[in-house]
């Protein structure tokens, strides 16, 4: 896997634009957001969270779907239980993942953010293949915005106190934070 900086898309990950994603008003990347995602909720490998992140959910195929299908959301990654990553916006545009946020007092995280969705829930364990590739993932991507340092590494719900609850308690910080070039705690 290997980022290019011209154009923000990775090289050697799957790829799946979506359309719900603008332009980042200053070009900053600083954050890096984790999150957790399955659709519909719990199921695994469905294939409905790319299909949420088009705009192309069948609303039929389940009644959770009824609730969400006015929303407009993206992410720049996913990762898969079996560790593959696909992309969907381009790390140069704000994708919309983080919703009304805050970090270190600062509104607006998708300004300024990336965001990777983990295929999980709050209560299940992530797997090693998750955790393997979300560290070369972020490695790659510290390479290239040395302002995401370990500091600067959080949760939807540390952006999103009592509003969200993800990546969850299952996720393995510390597993996390010590394979990264820099180690740092959680804040």
């Amino acid at each position: 896997m290997q980022l290019d900086p011209a154009s923000g898309w990775c090289e050697g990950v799957h790829r799946c634009p979506s359309p719900n994603f603008n332009e980042r008003p200053d070009g900053e990347i600083s954050l890096l957001v984790i999150h957790n995602i399955s659709l519909p909720p719990g199921q695994f490998a469905t294939g409905k969270v790319q299909a949420f992140f088009q705009n192309r959910l069948d609303v039929t195929e389940h009644p959770y779907f009824e609730g969400i299908k006015a929303l407009r959301v993206s992410a720049h990654f996913l990762i898969e239980r079996d560790g593959q990553i696909t992309q969907f916006v381009s790390c140069l545009d704000r994708a919309w993942h983080a919703g009304i946020s805050s970090f270190e007092g600062r509104e607006a995280c998708n300004d300024f953010s990336l965001g990777i969705e983990l295929e999980g829930t709050d209560d299940q364990p992530f797997t090693d293949a998750q955790y393997q590739a979300l560290i070369a993932l972020t490695r790659q991507l510290q390479q290239h915005y040395p302002q995401i340092t370990p500091q600067r590494i959080c949760g939807h719900s540390d952006v999103a106190p009592g509003r969200k609850t993800d990546p969850g308690p299952c996720f393995d910080w510390a597993r996390f934070r010590r394979e990264l070039p820099h180690t740092g705690e959680k804040q």
